[in-house]
């Protein structure tokens, strides 16, 4: 496929997805019909889908619309690239700009007088949410959600160091470095598609996993012999890096079960062990309540995510978020930890839920608190640490 031709069905994708259709469903559903495509160009349309995703309020208002062709318009503006040597019209490029989609489009330089939520991607009810999370920082944090993330890898300490995993992945053309949020984290600085054929990812060496994910559960109070249960273990991410570092008792639970499918095949490869529990009583020395979020912390890897978000969906949110920690706390032993994290930037989901449940349970207190900022090169998360007083 031409750039061109790459462009075209990039904006013909999003005219799907802005419809209502998953992106990665409509990705795969055209890869699938479309066998003529080599992976090149998949990766190509893939990275044009995802960019107009995080930026799509800037590429609107430099294309001039909120669809498949205005975005993708308005990403050739962004880049510096003339659109009328892309839209031409010829072989499978997209059709000629018309006069009114000429009329429409915006030079790049009006994007410094644009309205901040517009220039920083985010809707405009979410903006001043951010702004009483961040202050300052929003403008910066913004933007940095507005471009790909990196590619993390925790090396699991159960099985090797990070010296030797760096040079395992260093013989198959893996480049890595470590990162400061974690001891256990590498970011891959080239070679990023060939990790999940590599003998160090094969051989539980290394798992694919933020770095400040991998910073949340090194900050939890671990030690071993521990009863820890991972209340929201998703795919178990977060049960693994735990159970890379100490030896204890690990048991993982969500409520949508068939996320844990994959986690016993991890486990085993990662050489620890998980059992899964869909009713677990405790009592437990840590659990970790990893809980359901908007996951704003994490957009420019889900960009959908801010689009989809709305006031009643965080209401929601919050009150599950509530929910969780009312009902695990009995199930902490005397003594033992209950640990709040989300992946948001937003106090709603941060701070207030900490204050509630403490205003709620006046025998508890917080032990610690932190913040991670996609500032400090991972994803933004949030972590509380609550004991019994």
């Amino acid at each position: 496929m031409t750039p061109e031709a790459r462009i075209a069905t990039a904006a013909e994708l999003l005219d799907a997805i802005l419809q209502g259709q998953p992106a990665e469903q409509a990705l795969t559903t055209w890869a699938r019909r479309s066998r003529f495509a080599g992976s090149k160009d998949r990766a190509a349309i893939r990275d044009h889908v995802f960019d107009a995703l995080r930026c799509r309020r800037s590429y609107a208002y430099l294309g001039g619309a909120e669809e498949g062709r205005a975005l993708m318009l308005g990403h050739l503006i962004a880049q510096g690239i003339d659109p009328k040597t892309v839209f031409t019209g010829q072989g499978h490029a997209p059709s000629e700009l018309t006069e009114d989609e000429l009329a429409r489009a915006k030079p790049l330089d009006v994007l410094s007088d644009a309205p901040e939520a517009v220039a920083g991607d985010m809707p405009d009810w979410l903006w001043p949410l951010l702004r009483d999370a961040l202050g300052d920082d929003t403008p910066a944090v913004a933007d940095r959600l507005r471009h790909r993330a990196p590619v993390f890898l925790r090396v699991n300490l159960a099985k090797t160091d990070v010296a030797t995993a760096q040079a395992s992945l260093t013989s198959e053309g893996i480049d890595t470095q470590p990162h400061s949020l974690a001891d256990t984290a590498l970011e891959v600085t080239s070679g990023a598609r060939q990790v999940a054929r590599s003998r160090a990812y094969m051989d539980g060496w290394v798992e694919l996993q933020d770095a400040a994910s991998q910073a949340v559960t090194a900050a939890l109070p671990l030690s071993n012999g521990m009863k820890v249960l991972d209340y929201c273990a998703g795919g178990g991410g977060k049960t693994l890096s735990m159970a890379g570092r100490v030896k204890a008792e690990f048991t993982a639970h969500d409520a949508n079960r068939a996320r844990l499918n994959d986690l016993p095949d991890r486990a085993r490869r990662a050489g620890v062990q998980v059992r899964i529990d869909a009713a677990p009583k405790g009592p437990y020395d840590l659990i970790l309540c990893d809980v359901p979020c908007s996951g704003s912390g994490s957009w420019r890897r889900s960009p959908e995510g801010k689009w989809a978000l709305t006031p009643d969906r965080l209401a929601d949110l919050t009150a599950i978020q509530s929910d969780i920690l009312s009902k695990t706390a009995p199930m902490v032993a005397p003594g033992g930890t209950l640990a709040y994290a989300t992946c948001s930037l937003l106090r709603a989901e941060n701070e207030e839920r900490i204050a509630q449940f403490l205003h709620t349970h006046p025998d508890w207190q917080m032990t610690m608190d932190r913040r991670w900022s996609p500032l400090d090169g991972g994803d933004g998360f949030f972590l509380a640490c609550l004991t019994r007083a």
